[in-house]
């Protein structure tokens, strides 16, 4: 991994490569876990990315694993470079471990791509829709608190906006998501609106997949599908892959994410077979506006 890569992007790759040193020295992770005088757990969830690592645990693990010299020296760096905060961290109170590992992963990709069946993508909803989406989901929270993920919500629409490297995104929705009436008809006409707006981006395909197209391929509901790529200088094609695809599946048991690759090719076979059923992004964009003109 590059030093110009992503922090979360870095954080994965530091992880992994903590595992396969692991692995080469003939340690399960209870041993090493009683080196460094922690849990099995936590050194599963450092080699996977699931929590944040210190220079000095890294010094700790290469010092179990007998790593010295230059090699050293760079995961070490790696480590400090996978420390810089994001701006989600300044929300960190009030917002799960999943939703602020989806905001990060969602800040270091280069394409995102999902499909929705009941609301709308978050990168893609209007203020007064995002609210309203909120207040319904969110009964037991006070409303400052609905207010403050409002914030972080909209937030994040800024990468599809941002001036270096904006994030593709390429969404397919149900019908059912544009008919339901979400805040009623005054909303749903400035919602319908920014997303004929949003169709016109260069780095944003959206497709809407009508009831009259019937079943579809999809059986295990909305799914997001997260790919990364190294755009540093000088180090090779800006679309070539250097970190695994992640899907983001959330649910009310728990949110999900699938990084095995199985399981991740599943998900993009059938985001393909979506994209085929769907109609196409010109045809999208003139159904979205014939339906917006029908609100006020």
């Amino acid at each position: 991994m590059v030093v110009g890569s992503p922090p979360t992007v870095r954080r994965r790759q530091l992880g992994r490569e903590l595992r396969k040193l692991r692995e080469a020295a003939g340690f399960k992770a209870e041993q090493v876990a009683l080196e460094v005088r922690c849990s099995p757990s936590r050194v599963s969830r450092i080699e996977t990315a699931r929590v944040r690592i210190t220079p000095g645990t890294v010094h700790e693990l290469l010092d179990v694993y007998r790593v010295e010299g230059a090699e050293r020296q760079r995961l070490v760096a790696l480590a400090r470079q996978a420390q810089e905060a994001g701006w989600w961290q300044a929300h960190s109170d009030s917002l799960t471990w999943e939703y602020s590992t989806l905001i990060a992963l969602e800040h270091d990709a280069t394409e995102l791509r999902t499909f929705e069946s009941s609301v709308l993508p978050g990168l893609l909803q209007t203020e007064e829709y995002a609210r309203t989406v909120l207040r319904k989901t969110l009964l037991e929270q006070i409303p400052d608190s609905t207010e403050e993920k409002l914030v972080v919500r909209l937030a994040r629409q800024r990468i599809l906006s941002r001036p270096q490297d904006p994030v593709r995104l390429w969404a397919i929705l149900d019908e059912a998501v544009l008919r339901r009436q979400v805040g009623g008809p005054d909303v749903m006409g400035p919602q319908l609106r920014h997303l004929v707006e949003m169709a016109d981006r260069p780095n944003v395909q959206l497709q809407v997949l009508p009831f009259a197209r019937g079943a579809y391929a999809c059986n295990t509901g909305p799914f997001l599908l997260l790919s990364f790529a190294d755009g540093a200088e000088g180090e090779g094609p800006v679309d070539e892959p250097v970190d695994g695809d992640v899907v983001y599946v959330e649910n009310e048991a728990g949110d999900i994410y699938v990084e095995k690759e199985p399981g991740v090719a599943r998900y993009r076979m059938v985001f393909d077979n979506l994209r085929v059923d769907a109609l196409s992004c010109a045809e999208s964009r003139s159904w979205l506006a014939d339906l917006a003109a029908e609100l006020p």
